[in-house]
């Protein structure tokens, strides 16, 4: 038994880990953000809600995430519902368009981005 509850999983269900998100979604906001990291890092998560690749990587995202609130704001943006707010985002961290994509943005510029599964390896541990 032990064996096909190796290969189909248990029937038990998983604790769903929750992650501190902040809702990216008016322009004004960009400002805060640019503000805020000068005290601490701000993530911007860009994700496409119909994309199944931004899916898997969210997924991955969440159950790797190890940041505490006070090492970092960690906003998302649902790129679909507030398409002016991503295109803003592109123009104000001079970071072309992806999805899905992490910005990560330290004393009001971009230090480091990533898109689809590049962005799980990025080491957020050295950010704090």
């Amino acid at each position: 038994m032990g064996f096909l509850k190796n290969i189909f999983g248990s029937s038990e269900p998983k604790e769903e880990k929750i992650l501190p998100w902040i809702a990216l979604n008016q322009v004004s906001q960009l400002a805060e953000i640019t503000k805020n990291s000068h005290n601490k890092p701000q993530l911007i998560f860009k994700h496409s809600t119909r994309c199944g690749i931004s899916r898997m990587v969210m997924r991955q995202f969440v159950s790797d995430y190890e940041l505490t609130e006070t090492e970092a704001d960690l906003y998302y943006l649902d790129l679909l519902n507030y398409r002016e707010v991503s295109n803003e985002v592109g123009y104000t961290f001079q970071v072309m368009h992806e999805s899905p994509q992490l910005l990560v943005i330290k004393n009001g510029v971009v230090v480091a981005h990533a898109s689809h599964g590049a962005i799980n390896d990025l080491d957020l541990s050295t950010l704090s």
